[in-house]
């Protein structure tokens, strides 16, 4: 279906999906989450996606927050309803079943930072920057970013980056381990595209069992986060591409799997 505030292509199983609002830095108002709610549960069933890049039209920015000209006008019930559906929308995106992987590509700040932290991988441009500067404005981060920011970076690290506003470089974002990646903004694409490939070379259940593992393990205690394991593990012996998979590292040839 068209957007109007996003790009979105798909080719060789990645859709590409760009954020398509460059006069205003791509930042998420209402319309821009509501679209990539649509096109997520789109891709969410498509079959023959198995990995996505989510990205920011032009060279300023990922998405540098929140619309603040909308925030500015919301009562304390519109407010919540805003975060929530916000909130809806980036679980989505970090339980899709494959993997997301964020170009950084300028800057990612308050609901930027946070879409970015809802995707499964984030590649860097050196010229990024990242934050969550919502106390400057009078508010918290609202889509997530209070719970995912302490998980990726630590406590201690995210309580500062919040609490002083603080934006940080893509290097420095890499050290905490916010990023996993950066590179010279030329090869950005190259370099998800890179690390996409990488991803769909492998099982598609694999992959898709992996993702559950972790992220609903995080909410869970060791014991219980195994159990699911053991479940998972056990799924994953069902499945057609784990014979194919096996049986191709016995016979020392590449295996063809596909994704049942």
């Amino acid at each position: 279906m068209p957007y109007e505030t996003l790009l979105c292509e798909s080719s060789n199983a990645i859709s590409y999906i760009k954020i398509n609002r460059p006069e205003k830095l791509n930042a998420l108002n209402r319309q821009v989450i509501e679209e990539l709610l649509a096109c997520f549960q789109a891709l969410q069933k498509d079959s023959e996606v198995r990995v996505v890049i989510l990205t920011g039209s032009g060279d300023k920015a990922f998405a540098a927050g929140a619309d603040i000209g909308e925030l500015a006008q919301q009562s304390a019930v519109e407010g919540k309803e805003t975060s929530k559906f916000g909130q809806q929308v980036f679980n989505l995106i970090e339980n899709l079943g494959k993997p997301v992987i964020a170009a950084i590509n300028g800057f990612a700040l308050g609901g930027g930072c946070e879409l970015a932290m809802a995707c499964t991988l984030r590649v860097a441009a050196e010229t990024a920057r990242l934050g969550q500067p919502e106390v400057k404005l009078g508010l918290i981060p609202g889509y997530g970013g209070s719970q995912r920011l302490p998980r990726l970076v630590g406590k201690c690290r995210a309580l500062e980056l919040i609490l002083a506003g603080e934006i940080i470089t893509a290097a420095e974002a890499h050290r905490l381990g916010l990023v996993n990646q950066v590179v010279p903004a030329a090869e950005l694409l190259a370099a998800s595209e890179k690390l996409a490939q990488k991803i769909i070379a492998n099982a598609p259940l694999a992959i898709k069992f992996a993702l559950e593992a972790v992220n609903h393990g995080m909410e869970m205690s060791s014991a219980e986060g195994q159990v699911l394991e053991a479940a998972l593990f056990g799924l994953c012996c069902t499945t057609a591409d784990m014979k194919e998979g096996t049986l191709a590292f016995l016979e020392k040839r590449p295996p063809k799997f596909t994704g049942h």
